[in-house]
């Protein structure tokens, strides 16, 4: 058994991550956040002896290695005075996006 996540420490996360969490949600989190510490400290318990570590599942053998990756090839990007006129917004130059972040 881990140690539990409280409600206070999902409020302080929710907030870190600017989530917006109604008080009815907050139960449910603290839930679903101990079910998945629980499952990774069950993981943690397997003995992994004689396994070869990976940085990235792609070493395995038949699970998109090297020898299955596509060449990487340098070709032309979308041409600007065909693609800019079609934007929503842009200067002519760059697109504009509406700002995403208010804090």
């Amino acid at each position: 058994m881990t140690a539990k996540v409280t409600a206070k420490e999902v409020e302080r996360v929710a907030e870190l991550a600017h989530l917006e969490l109604t008080a009815e949600e907050i139960p449910a989190m603290v839930h679903d956040l101990n079910a998945i510490l629980d499952y990774v400290a069950e993981l943690n318990e397997l003995d992994t002896k004689g396994v070869a570590p990976l940085a990235q599942v792609s070493e395995l053998k038949g699970a998109g290695g090297a020898a299955e990756l596509r060449e990487d090839a340098q070709i032309p990007s979308l041409d600007r005075a065909a693609v800019m006129p079609e934007a929503p917004e842009s200067d002519g130059r760059f697109f504009k996006v509406p700002k995403v972040i208010e804090r």
